[in-house]
């Protein structure tokens, strides 16, 4: 098993942030964090200091919304939910990605 991380371009855990509570729901940040990682088979590890400033600028930007709640292990956390314009930013976010992987793939294909 390899123990390289994969390093994630700037602006990309907002994606994934926003991709992981359209699919999931309402979740708490260790909780998306975890998600996060177990999707990307372990290949990618978050801190806190790198999701929950990501959480708090999505919030900041309308893309997410909070509620206190109650967490699995019954303590008080903020869960993060998908507003509708996250819902649409979210559709501009993998428009975004799918056209610069795609110029990517035409260098690496060595297509002119």
């Amino acid at each position: 098993m390899s123990t390289h991380k994969t390093e994630v371009p700037y602006g990309t855990l907002d994606l994934l942030i926003l991709k992981t509570l359209h699919t999931m729901g309402p979740m708490h940040g260790y909780s998306i964090a975890r998600r996060i990682e177990q999707v990307s088979e372990r290949d990618m590890r978050l801190s806190q200091g790198s999701i929950y400033p990501a959480l708090i600028r999505l919030e900041q930007q309308g893309w997410i919304r909070t509620e206190w709640g109650i967490s699995e292990t019954n303590r008080k956390v903020k869960f993060y939910a998908l507003t509708r314009a996250g819902a649409k930013q979210l559709r501009v976010e993998v428009a975004n990605w799918e056209e610069a992987t795609a110029l990517v793939a035409r260098f690496l294909e060595g297509k002119p």
